[in-house]
């Protein structure tokens, strides 16, 4: 049983991590689903998002090396021009709230019903950010300025509460700061991975003897997330040439209700 949650957590997290539709919001879904809650549930988590981060890390690992000047042979493809600062404007606004409202995130935003109304405002949020990107003449800039980074950084924020996603959200501010679709994309990724370490980081210190009494579970949903995130991050980039966001909205939005309406006709598979 516990071989067959981490295999099912771990693509899970691996499918939606870096698409627009809240990884989070799933794993708090599926896994209470699955009757897989509590510190375990949490740690477990933690180190499956590190998998599907990873995955960002061996893809894009020129764009981050030239972050910090050390590669400059980077694709023309995507942000252009990307340095350190960038990350860093980008990635105060969630830092510092994410701190200062730890406790009321985790005690209030973290709940199956929180869940469904995030996918619900989340998707509403893509629609408008298409609707302004494409009321915009041309495609949109591929070079990140630091007030872009900053706006996209805000719009990260939404990202605290779960069922938002954070792709979702900073790629929403990516559209309506005029960056263009793949660019924004990209940039989120890069983006992801500063904020996702830091972030695990501290949760893995605390949950270390969790980790270390199901070590074998946790290796397990660590592979898969990261081999499944592997192949969903170049889809998704495939899809992104020939799609706008409104399709995933449109996703979140059946997700939502067919999860509303399991918790309304069936409440103990959530209990």
């Amino acid at each position: 049983m516990f071989l067959f949650i981490a295999i099912i957590l771990g693509a899970v997290e691996g499918l939606t991590e870096f698409a627009p539709v809240s990884s989070t919001g799933h794993l708090i879904l599926v896994g209470n689903l699955l009757h897989f809650t509590g510190n375990t549930a949490s740690a477990f988590e933690v180190i499956i998002q590190l998998g599907s981060i990873m995955a960002v890390v061996v893809l894009y690992w020129k764009r981050l090396w030239s972050l910090f000047g050390f590669y400059r042979n980077v694709p023309k493809s995507g942000p252009s021009h990307l340095n350190l600062l960038h990350i860093i404007v980008a990635g105060i606004p969630a830092g510092i709230l994410g701190i200062l409202l730890k406790d009321f995130i985790t005690s209030k935003l973290f709940s199956p019903v929180s869940v469904l109304v995030a996918l619900v405002i989340g998707g509403i949020v893509m629609i408008f950010a298409e609707w302004v990107a494409g009321r915009r003449p041309g495609k949109g800039t591929t070079q990140v300025s630091y007030l872009q980074a900053f706006v996209i950084g805000l719009f990260q924020v939404l990202s605290l509460w779960s069922g938002f996603s954070r792709s979702g959200s900073t790629m929403s501010g990516g559209l309506i700061a005029g960056v263009e679709r793949k660019t924004a994309a990209e940039f989120s990724f890069i983006l992801a991975v500063p904020m996702m370490f830091g972030a695990s980081g501290v949760e893995v210190v605390k949950d270390l003897s969790i980790i270390r009494a199901n070590l074998p579970f946790f290796i397990i949903g660590f592979i898969v997330a990261f081999i499944v995130a592997l192949f969903a991050i170049v889809f998704f980039m495939r899809l992104l040439r020939r799609y706008t966001l409104v399709p995933f909205a449109v996703y979140r939005f059946i997700l939502a209700a067919v999860f509303a309406l399991a918790m309304f006709l069936l409440p103990g598979l959530f209990s």
